[in-house]
Formats: structure tokens, C-alpha cells, sequence
């Protein structure tokens, strides 16, 4: 039995790297199929555009298919095996190291505790990325789940036990009338523990958007005594901890 914690992995800095390494010995065999038909060193061989010819002679060449054909059903050189399927193994060498910094401005109504994002700022550092927009939407949908968890979402109990937040009519949730459009930008440090360069993002918003929310809203009451409230911080919540402190402050100047 293994002693070792499982490590966690991000799809992006280690899945990836496994389609780069196994593809890249897929290319190395058809190179190897293609010199042989063209009577070519495997290294003078080159892939664009889905096709595979002789560096300088564009025209000598063979499209995937082709290769595929001979890989298959042809005569593949002498010592390979049929076929262009690899397997490949990976164990990263370290861990990648994602970061970014998000900033949120609320509005605490303190006659009602209801909170309204204003404006909601997002910069975060993946390494290269593979694809910018899905990064976005990771980004807007992670800062959702994080919205959620400091202002809205709670597993309540009533004192006999019963679930009372059990659906979604009395399961709050946020949705897009109570979001701002959230600006995102990003920066791009390389990872240097894989070849992409690439690192994991699909947690960046949800790491940042609770704390800096609740953070947000405590700041936002904080003059009114207020320096501390358990998420969610729904409007009960707000309004309760606001009279708590009025009435804390009221008894201490008496």
C-alpha cells in the first residue's frame, strides 16, 4: 500500500504534456515512415499543415492520411511496428505555481445588510496559455463559485436536523442580475517544469473571490464596528452583526 498523500494534479500543466510528449514520438514514427518512402534521413524530414515532406523540397512530401495507410496496412520499415499509436507515462518534476491578485468593490446597505458588487477586477498568471477565452470563462465561472460561497450558499439545518436548504428555491445562489461584469487580464511567467510552460487556472477564482469579497464587505461595515462575520455573509447576517456592534458601542458609552 502506498504511504505517500495523493498529490493533486492540474489537467492543463500535466495532461497536456502527456498529449505533447506521446504525440511527439507519434510525429518521430511517421518522420521515420515517410524517409524511408521518400529515401530521406528521418531528420530532414518535416510536418506543416498536416502534411510530411523533405526540408527545402516542399513538394516531396505525404499528407497524414497517407502515412497513416502505410503505418496501417503497408510496409513499415524494417524493425517497426505497425501502426501510430504510443503510450507515454508522465510524473511531473514539481509542482506549478499559479498566481494572480483580484480586487472587489461592494456596496453594504446597512439599513437592509444587503451587499451589491460594484466592481469586480481579476489579473491572474496561468504561464502560456493554450486558450485565452476558455481561460476567461474558467476565471468568470470560478469568481461565481466564490461570490457564492461568501455571500449566498449555505447547508442549513433547523434544530430538529431537517435540511432546509435543500432546493433552489431556498438555496440562494447568485446570478447574473446580482454580477457585475468582471474584468480580467492576465500576466504570463512560463512554468519551467513542463515544455508548454503552462499552469492550472481553474481554481484561480474560486481561491480568490470568497476571500476578497468577504474581505470587501468587512471592510465596507468596519467603521460601524463590524470586523468580523461568518460566510455567508447574507443580508441577516450583515444587518445582525451591524446591530450587534451599534449596540456594543451604545452600551460602552453609557
Amino acid at each position: 500500500m502506498p504511504t505517500d498523500p495523493p498529490v493533486p494534479r492540474r489537467s492543463g500543466a500535466d495532461a497536456s504534456q502527456l498529449i505533447v510528449r506521446a504525440t511527439n514520438k507519434v510525429v518521430a514514427k511517421a518522420k521515420a515512415i515517410v524517409a524511408a518512402e521518400l529515401e530521406a534521413a528521418p531528420e530532414d524530414i518535416e510536418v506543416a499543415d498536416g502534411r510530411f515532406s523533405v526540408k527545402g523540397s516542399p513538394d516531396q512530401g505525404m499528407a497524414l492520411a497517407d502515412v497513416a495507410g502505410i503505418a496501417y496496412i503497408g510496409a513499415v520499415p524494417e524493425g517497426m511496428e505497425p501502426g501510430l499509436e504510443e503510450t507515454m507515462f508522465y510524473d511531473p518534476e514539481n509542482f506549478v505555481f499559479p498566481f494572480g491578485a483580484h480586487a472587489c468593490i461592494v456596496d453594504v446597505d446597512p439599513e437592509t445588510g444587503k451587499t451589491t458588487i460594484v466592481r469586480y477586477v481579476a489579473i491572474d498568471d496561468c504561464g502560456n496559455p493554450i486558450n485565452p477565452m476558455l481561460i476567461d470563462g474558467q476565471i468568470h465561472g470560478g469568481v461565481v463559485f466564490g461570490i457564492g460561497q461568501a455571500l449566498y450558499e449555505q447547508i442549513a439545518y433547523d434544530d430538529e436536523g431537517q435540511l432546509v436548504t435543500g432546493t433552489f428555491v431556498n438555496y440562494a445562489l447568485p446570478t447574473a442580475a446580482e454580477l457585475p461584469s468582471f474584468e480580467t487580464d492576465s500576466t504570463v511567467t512560463p512554468s519551467p517544469v513542463n515544455s508548454m510552460g503552462v499552469k492550472g487556472v481553474g481554481e484561480a477564482g474560486t481561491i480568490a473571490a470568497s476571500a476578497v469579497v468577504t474581505n470587501a464587505v468587512i471592510d465596507a461595515i468596519r467603521p460601524l464596528g463590524v470586523d468580523y462575520i461568518n460566510m455567508p455573509l447574507s443580508p441577516i447576517r450583515v444587518w445582525q452583526a451591524i446591530q450587534d456592534a451599534q449596540r456594543s458601542q451604545a452600551e460602552a458609552n453609557r
